[in-house]
């Protein structure tokens, strides 16, 4: 199998680079196996910023083939919160339950028409010395009243999807990985991995 870098230490994004790529003949190492020291601070404005931050650096230091994802969630009924600042929306530890909290909390007068939302997710794939790529991904859904399931991570449990009648939180990881915006943005990347390898 050909080895691919992703530049992330959560075990939850591993999980689902994992699931879409080694149907591919992909095996993910994460910066865990490969970089534990390695931290890029975010400090973009838009996901795009972010993820190409992300894999340039890492891929610059690592001399690899490196991709990054920068994703969140989108509330329009917020303004777009909390975008970028997903994973942090509750204070600077990441704390998937307190960001959930805050999001029902602030969302409590909302009627159900009005809870829109959506997760969007960028990849950039880098290389030394190549143009870095951008791929990108969606998934529309509604923003539930109360979690429900225990699968995936961040904000699963209270992403409502109307066509499937259940939570991201409430799928399993290949039926998540067929509609959501990182399966989606993982799909395009995928046309493009054939000629991709570390070696």
């Amino acid at each position: 199998m050909k080895e691919i870098i992703i530049a992330t230490k959560n075990k939850g994004k591993a999980k689902d680079f994992e699931a879409l790529l080694e149907p591919m003949g992909y095996k993910v190492l994460t910066l865990h196996d490969v970089a534990p020291h390695l931290d890029v601070e975010e400090t973009g404005d838009t996901f795009e910023k972010n993820a190409t931050l992300k894999a340039e650096t890492i891929a610059q230091e690592l001399q690899a083939t490196v991709i990054a994802d920068d994703s969140g969630l989108e509330i329009d009924a917020l303004g777009g919160e909390p975008g970028v600042y997903s994973a942090r929306y509750s204070g600077d530890e990441k704390n998937d339950n307190s960001n959930m909290d805050k999001v029902l909390q602030k969302m409590v007068q909302v009627p159900e028409d009005e809870r829109t939302a959506r997760f969007r997710c960028v990849l950039a794939l880098a290389s030394p010395g190549k143009e870095t790529i951008l791929f990108k991904g969606s998934c529309e859904g509604l923003i539930a009243t109360d979690k429900k399931g225990s699968h995936g991570f961040g904000y699963d449990p209270i992403f409502y999807v109307p066509s499937l009648d259940k939570t991201m939180g409430e799928m399993d990881a290949s039926e998540k990985a067929s509609i959501s915006h990182r399966g989606n943005a993982m799909r395009e990347l995928g046309k493009a991995m054939p000629g991709l390898s570390n070696n």
